[in-house]
């Protein structure tokens, strides 16, 4: 049951920029961002690893149809640390989602529900967001 941040009826359609600005709190062990179309299905999720689930400083993303977990992936650097601002920007198109991290590094990663737009947001684990902005 996520506890942490819920945004429902928005808008983030293809050609758009999603721009996330948060803090990792002092002693995070991982936090997560899900995009997807309802509170269930999940079309990117994206799971910053400090130390958790057998992972160190990693990215892992991935997506959730109908309670089914795909593949995962791993790309791009890790540039989150524990008490200090990260910054995750997302576009996508009908073939996949661009997600440029802190760094400079990227993530791509395929849009396996193929939807032009989607409408739900969610935020959980040891990071507080202070800022959404979709463009």
């Amino acid at each position: 049951m996520m506890k942490g941040m819920i945004i429902k009826n928005m808008s983030f359609k293809v050609g758009q920029t999603l721009t996330l600005v948060g803090v990792a709190r002092p002693e995070a062990s991982n936090f997560m961002v899900n995009l997807g179309p309802n509170e269930t299905d999940v079309t990117m999720h994206i799971n910053p690893r400090f130390n958790a689930h057998g992972d160190e400083n990693a990215v892992v993303c991935n997506s959730c149809q109908g309670g089914t977990w795909g593949e995962e992936v791993r790309q791009g650097g890790f540039p989150f640390k524990q008490g200090e601002e990260f910054k995750i920007v997302i576009t996508f198109n009908p073939e996949e989602f661009q997600v440029l991290l802190s760094d400079g590094s990227t993530i791509v990663f395929p849009n396996r529900m193929a939807a032009d737009k989607y409408s739900h947001i969610s935020v959980d684990g040891d990071a507080r967001i202070t800022s959404i902005e979709i463009k």
